[in-house]
């Protein structure tokens, strides 16, 4: 049974990203490094560092993808979420090597931080479809 709910899952969120905006995919990609932050960081409190390391890893990617997908043609705006992300990237990897619950709750800050914002973009961008700064087609995994 639960094989069959963690594929339903799984076709869920696929349809989830397949029809969801460049905008709205910023948001997913958001609350999935979110997500994964704080499992990675959970796990390293209690000691179980295979599970934070693959935590950590998730996020990793996610912020990667976050970067890959930066349009910068749109200029200060971009280079700037570029260095964010750069940043943000750099402390996840000091919270998976060096086992830092501090930078992992930093990256978790940081994001929580920055989602209102793509949120309220992504409100006042559903009316002509337009989304914020990811390139179309971008590829996105958020399962786990």
């Amino acid at each position: 049974m639960l094989n069959y709910q963690q594929r339903a899952y799984g076709q869920y969120q696929r349809a989830q990203v397949e029809t969801s905006t460049p905008g709205q995919l910023v948001v997913l990609l958001y609350e999935g490094c979110l997500r994964f932050t704080q499992r990675g960081r959970t796990a390293l409190e209690g000691q179980d560092f295979e599970a934070s390391r693959a935590s950590f890893l998730r996020a990793q990617d996610i912020v990667a993808e976050l970067m890959g997908g930066l349009n910068m043609d749109a200029g200060e705006i971009a280079a700037n979420l570029l260095r964010l992300y750069e940043y943000m990237y750099q402390r996840l990897v000091v919270a998976n090597v060096k086992r830092d619950a501090t930078a992992a709750r930093e990256v978790e800050d940081m994001v929580r931080s920055l989602l209102p914002a793509w949120e309220e973009a992504v409100k006042k961008q559903s009316g002509d479809g337009a989304g914020p700064s990811l390139k179309p087609g971008a590829s996105v995994s958020l399962t786990g």
